[in-house]
């Protein structure tokens, strides 16, 4: 199998997938950009969660050059990256029950602000947990995964639920189960995961539409600028500290 072949195949693939969530997912888009400028209008906190590979998207949202400052990661030790050694245990601590609660409790989150709760496939009990417990705190969460899972997997929480019937609002990606977009002859297993790609696209078209929802209520969307152009760091130094009280990644 040529090797430019399938990279072509990849992108189109990616770019299939993008297209596919930008057209099908819209109205979703709108609904959870209008429900982070709601918060951010309203003086609320907003918040991001993801586990192993889903934590990438969440990661990109918070303290992003060109992103919302309000942004927060929501940070469970050993499930945010591939760090923890081995790193199967940060797969191993997802399914483990009670952990999200016990996040929460310690967490500055509370009633009125947003959680975003990425997770690819929605069937682990911290996902799923994290979700139930937000939201019972009076917290809107915005779940991001592919419902597809929930018609072709089994959950691992005791409830039999999915991370989708614990949210407010969730926007599907679409990422076929398995995160494998290849296939080729000699090569046992599916490869190619556009989960990343994707999920990073469309959380990043939310915080684009928040930003032009918050403009047309005449609020300034509170952005970072990159700290690699000149100026960025006082503008940045400006925005921490007009709206430190809802900044929590700097303390």
């Amino acid at each position: 199998m040529d090797g430019n072949k399938l990279a072509d195949q990849y992108f189109d693939a990616a770019i299939g997938l993008l297209e596919r969530v930008r057209d099908e997912e819209s109205e979703s888009i709108a609904a959870a950009a209008a429900m982070i400028a709601d918060t951010v209008e309203a003086d609320g906190r907003l918040f991001a969660f993801g586990a192993g590979h889903s934590s990438l998207a969440a990661q990109d949202i918070v303290y992003r050059a060109g992103g919302l400052a309000l942004m927060n990661l929501l940070a469970v030790p050993g499930v945010v990256g591939v760090d923890v050694m081995p790193a199967t245990l940060g797969s191993a601590l997802e399914r483990v029950d009670g952990l999200a609660g016990a996040v929460l409790d310690t967490s500055p989150a509370t009633a009125g602000d947003v959680l975003v709760i990425i997770s690819l496939s929605g069937r682990n009990a911290l996902p799923v947990e994290m979700a139930m417990n937000a939201r019972a705190l009076g917290i809107k969460v915005i779940g991001v995964t592919s419902v597809a899972y929930a018609t072709e997997t089994k959950s691992r929480h005791v409830s039999g639920t999915f991370l989708k019937d614990h949210c407010d609002l969730v926007l599907d990606s679409k990422i076929t189960v398995g995160d494998a977009e290849l296939s080729a002859e000699g090569i046992e297993a599916p490869f190619g995961p556009a989960s990343s790609v994707v999920t990073n696209a469309l959380l990043q078209a939310v915080m684009a539409r928040a930003a032009g929802d918050l403009l047309a209520r005449g609020i300034e969307p509170p952005l970072l600028r990159s700290g690699n152009v000149d100026g960025g760091h006082d503008w940045n130094g400006q925005i921490f500290r007009r709206y430190g009280d809802r900044i929590f990644y700097r303390r």
